[in-house]
């Protein structure tokens, strides 16, 4: 098993860090490798996705603590520390050691993001995994309960990445449940699916034991940020480049929604930045619909042209009033 990365080290800060520092670091870094600002780097899409799970994980003060005494195990669907904490002490009593100086109690070792205490000494975690996280015994998700005590399965958590498109409209994904040989399920997500949105699909998780039900396949739905769209409950917002002279003229312009293309009219004049609001195109959720808010970004040419230029010089004496007159301290 490749050793998990510690959130700590990917976000740069030490493991007595506060939460103000952890903030600052998460900050600082999902700017520098944000994908907006980075279109097509694929290194800095994965990095920021390291940098969020990291800032979800120690932003959270229960999720840190068990972070910090379990490592990356505290991450994982179905992770329940009381077992964990009475299997750990079931594993030391019978290995004969595992105290630290001083009596307490020995924490994890090993390649789990935990980075823990030099004194104590590794346990077998494999065994730990066969005996509570659903070790296979040659059938997809048989694995022994004790004394024959039928066992629920366990639950399977993944994180799907979707596009804006997919989000809006629905979309089917297929997904491998861990066991041998794996099982294949293809999974409807529904329309209207947001970041961080959860899907429970019963029975589709690793199998009980003695005759016990399944568990469950959790879904959560992570959207990729789009180039032009954002999206805040059932309301769009498109950042839209316009030309000066569609800006200055008004124009035409189709434009995409989730019902499909249609003609936008831009209004002669239309200042940088000036906000459209075209009703009930955003998206829709029962009866509700959003609205869809256009800002017009109007693009200066980036080629040079004498005669587009003089004319610019000349456009000075068409404005009403001097345009950073307003501009005080």
């Amino acid at each position: 098993m490749t050793a998990a990365k510690d959130l700590y080290q990917i976000l740069d800060v030490g493991r007595r860090a506060s939460s103000a520092e952890i903030r600052k670091a998460y900050k600082k870094l999902a700017k520098q490798h944000h994908p907006d600002l980075n279109p097509g780097n694929k290194q800095s899409e994965e990095r920021f996705k390291e940098i969020s799970v990291a800032h979800q994980v120690l932003s959270d003060p229960e999720k840190r603590k068990l972070y910090d005494e379990f490592g990356e195990a505290a991450l994982r669907g179905g992770f329940d520390p009381e077992k964990m904490r009475a299997y750990r002490q079931q594993a030391e009593a019978g290995s004969g050691h595992g105290r630290t100086r001083g009596g307490s109690s020995a924490a994890f070792a090993g390649g789990f993001g935990g980075g823990f205490g030099g004194d104590a000494e590794a346990f077998d975690l494999g065994a730990f995994f066969d005996q509570f996280m659903g070790g296979f015994d040659g059938h997809r998700g048989r694995h022994g309960g004790r004394g024959g005590v039928p066992t629920r399965g366990q639950d399977v958590e993944g994180i799907v990445e979707i596009d804006l498109a997919q989000a809006i409209s629905g979309t089917a994904v297929s997904l491998q449940i861990p066991g041998d040989p794996p099982d294949e399920v293809t999974v409807r997500i529904p329309p209207g699916a947001d970041d961080g949105s959860r899907l429970r699909v019963q029975g589709r998780g690793m199998a009980g034991t003695g005759n016990a039900p399944a568990g469950d396949l959790i879904i959560e739905t992570r959207v990729r940020p789009h180039r032009y769209f954002k999206r805040q409950g059932l309301d769009l917002f498109l950042s839209l480049p316009i030309t000066i002279d569609e800006a200055y003229n008004g124009a035409n312009i189709e434009i995409p929604t989730p019902g499909g293309n249609i003609v936008m009219r831009i209004p002669p004049r239309s200042q940088n930045d000036r906000r459209l609001r075209l009703k009930g195109r955003g998206l829709t959720r029962g009866k509700s619909r959003g609205e869809l808010y256009v800002d017009l970004k109007v693009q200066m040419p980036d080629k040079s042209d004498d005669v587009f230029g003089q004319a610019a010089k000349r456009s000075a004496a068409l404005y009403s009033k001097p345009v950073r007159e307003d501009i005080r301290l």
